[in-house]
């Protein structure tokens, strides 16, 4: 059984940062993909980025809404994924999700395991 345990969240102001924390238990990144969501009151939980396994080293893949501003990076050794945010904004405010997966994608179905979810909240 996998475990996803996520920690870093928090308040901040508006073009502030943070950096999120997802360690996997009874897997690692080096064999399966690893992703952040999000989740706004009201709305639907949407993709945010991606890390995947290679051939050669790590692919990712980011939304077009945080591109520039999140960056999604792992460390193998600790089985640990991060999600950098940088230039926070209002709208980014949500509860972000850390998730695991063998195909991975941008779509929930895809992955079978789930944090409990951090708190992210940008003040203007």
């Amino acid at each position: 059984q996998v475990q996803l345990v996520e920690s870093g969240g928090g308040t901040v102001q508006a073009g502030g940062s943070l950096r999120l924390s997802c360690a996997a238990f009874g897997a690692t990144f080096q064999t399966i993909t690893g992703a952040w969501f999000r989740q706004a009151p009201g709305k639907e939980r949407e993709f945010v980025a991606a890390i995947s396994p290679g051939g050669f080293g790590f692919s990712t893949y980011h939304a077009d809404y945080v591109k520039g501003r999140f960056s999604i990076f792992g460390d193998t050794a600790k089985s640990t994924i991060y999600l950098q945010m940088n230039s926070l904004r209002p709208e980014d405010t949500a509860v972000y999700y850390c998730a695991a997966g063998k195909i991975g994608g941008d779509y929930t179905g895809k992955y079978g395991y789930w944090g409990q979810g951090t708190q992210v909240t940008v003040s203007s």
